[in-house]
């Protein structure tokens, strides 16, 4: 009987120094994806995940970039065995980006041109009107929304802007929106409130200078229909018109990323399937584990993972 996979593309705050450099070492496939990736944003991305400085890597316009490149060199190489077993995908914030790559709605070298421009937008705005993010964790008693509203009338605007599972929500505004909304989150039982280290406010209305610029280069890439359906960040529904991925890709950056929401479309959408994490880490997989506990996951990021992958699928097909 022939398995069905669903992918999970890893965004920002996955990347670490060496991701990839076992794959662009064994497999020509691989190590063509960087290069094409390298030649398109006209910077050694591939030298930088493979040696580093971490502080360099960090930075939004080359975290994103390389997380790309490296999901991009895992699906290279598995590709052909995939072929037609491939149902969906999904990708987080700019794993998005990686998701429509993998569905063929946008060249690898297309992909590499847009998320470096978002990710040097997202940069200058976080320069230009300073913001944080602190990932929430534990159960609340009251909604994060209205946390959030309380703070932004005390203290100043702040958001949700990841609804990563029911334990985890990621908030985002202006500083001190963000520290009062921590303060009520631990009032209202909160675990632990984590500030992330990011250069600004993403998914949040702060974003919105940035919009234009990205939507100038969202129109100057060529954009095909998706070969699967890609569940989208922003309304958590499967998307299978160009047009409207490239216009949920803009709403993306100021709205918030419903990953909750997403994994459940993909999961009863999907039932038997398994939801494999390509690129680097695994935060995906994990909170797949926790929002839909009966869907199988694997994730596939290094050499070794990549051929007990592909011995599953010859195992399978």
């Amino acid at each position: 009987m022939s398995m069905h996979y669903v992918f999970l593309l890893p965004g920002q705050g996955s990347q670490k120094v060496g991701m990839g450099k076992d794959l662009y070492e064994a497999f020509p496939a691989a190590r063509d994806a960087f290069h094409v990736v390298d030649d398109a944003v006209g910077a050694a991305l591939s030298t930088l995940a493979f040696e580093g400085p971490a502080d360099e890597l960090t930075r939004t316009l080359n975290a994103q970039p390389a997380l790309l490149a490296h999901s991009a060199a895992v699906w290279a190489v598995i590709r052909d065995a995939v072929g037609g077993q491939l149902a969906g995908a999904a990708g987080h914030s700019l794993g998005e980006f990686s998701a429509y790559h993998v569905a063929g709605t946008l060249d690898l070298a297309a992909a590499a041109r847009l998320v470096r421009r978002r990710g040097a937008l997202m940069y200058e705005q976080g320069v230009q009107r300073p913001g944080a993010m602190a990932a929430i964790l534990g159960v609340l008693t009251a909604s994060i929304d209205d946390l959030c509203a309380q703070a932004t009338t005390e203290r100043g605007l702040v958001v949700p802007a990841n609804y990563n599972s029911e334990e985890q929500v990621v908030i985002s505004g202006e500083v001190a929106g963000v520290e009062r909304a921590m303060e009520l989150a631990k009032e209202a039982g909160a675990k632990r409130c984590l500030p992330l280290p990011v250069s600004g406010a993403f998914h949040s209305p702060l974003m919105a200078p940035a919009v234009e610029g990205l939507a100038e280069a969202l129109r100057a890439e060529q954009w095909h229909t998706p070969t699967v359906p890609v569940v989208a960040n922003v309304n958590a529904e499967p998307i299978a018109d160009a047009r409207i991925a490239r216009e949920l890709l803009l709403q993306q950056l100021t709205a918030p990323v419903q990953w909750t929401r997403v994994m459940r479309t993909l999961a009863d959408r999907h039932p038997d399937a398994t939801f494999v994490e390509i690129g680097s880490g695994a935060v995906l997989t994990g909170l797949a584990r926790r929002i839909a506990p009966s869907v199988k996951t694997m994730a596939v990021g290094t050499v070794a993972e990549v051929e007990k992958f592909l011995e599953s699928v010859s195992q399978n097909s």
